[in-house]
């Protein structure tokens, strides 16, 4: 299976959290683990929604979770 275009930081902000789980990430945002794996992984995109929802967890903006490859910081 092919990764995305997508990166994230979202394993530097689980650890940062006091080395929060995939499986308590996953559960606060609604999903689950196994669907958290894989969008850590980039192996799948999440929605926007469900970006946001990342993003809140952690109290930082979408674009500090969640970059597209392709595009110069």
């Amino acid at each position: 299976m092919r990764g995305t275009a997508i990166t994230n930081n979202i394993r530097r902000f689980r650890f940062e959290a006091g080395e929060m789980t995939q499986a308590d990430l996953a559960s606060r945002i609604g999903v689950t683990r196994q669907t958290l794996i894989a969008i850590e992984a980039a192996k799948y995109s999440p929605s926007l929604e469900l970006a946001f929802r990342i993003a809140e967890v952690f109290g930082v903006s979408i674009d500090d979770v969640f970059a597209y490859a392709g595009t110069e910081s």
